[in-house]
């Protein structure tokens, strides 16, 4: 009854995670800050999505691998379909594929790495499960190869300096992949805080720890 409670918890915030990253992954971050307009290399979405690798690194935690997947499928399976209405539908395939690789390589690393230091599992978890889904996600929302899951974007094609300060230029969504990892990178960093904060409260169970 527990679980069950907590679960149907983890699959609300992350369904609200996926379908807020989605709709803000759509809006370039129009400030200017040291003179590099921000809106080259960011998104909104950057700064929403990480919240969804400590949901399922503290589900992984308290419940095990096996919960960890119901809450990461669930999540896919109701956030993408909300996603058609919230965003355009190459955005919300390239979401989901690229969720679903990430979040599951995450539970692979954590549960491989979750007898070691405390934030050793959720750090590497998350750094690599987001280098993976930005990889995907960019490139199947943005590059003009995989024009076949929908229109190009025109302003995500444009070339402009990488990272808003180099003098190579490439198409700006290049930039915005790159910017987007490292805010993915340093917000999974404060989110190990709520992590640690969260141990005690969120204990494992019974069986949480067998992998799977």
């Amino acid at each position: 009854m527990l679980q069950t409670r907590y679960t149907l918890i983890y699959v609300a915030l992350m369904t609200l995670v996926v379908v807020s990253s989605n709709f803000l992954v759509q809006f370039p971050l129009n400030v200017t800050f040291a003179g590099v307009n921000l809106a080259d290399l960011l998104t909104w979405g950057a700064f929403t999505y990480p919240v969804a690798f400590l949901i399922t690194d503290l589900t992984n935690r308290q419940f095990g691998p096996q919960a960890a997947r119901k809450v990461v499928f669930a999540g896919f399976l109701v956030g993408v379909a909300l996603s058609f209405f919230t965003s355009v539908p190459r955005i919300a395939i390239a979401s989901g594929t690229a969720y679903l690789a990430g979040q599951l390589l995450d539970i692979a690393l954590f549960n491989r790495l979750r007898r070691q230091a405390w934030w050793r599992a959720p750090l590497v978890g998350s750094l690599l499960g987001s280098m993976l889904d930005t990889a995907i996600f960019f490139s199947l929302s943005f590059a003009a190869f995989f024009v076949f899951l929908g229109p190009n974007e025109p302003f995500a094609l444009e070339a402009s300096p990488v990272l808003g300060v180099f003098a190579a230029e490439a198409p700006r969504w290049i930039s915005w992949a790159i910017g987007d990892f490292w805010v993915k990178l340093l917000v999974g960093l404060v989110m190990l805080l709520p992590y640690g904060a969260l141990m005690s409260v969120l204990r494992p169970m019974q069986g949480a720890r067998a992998a799977s």
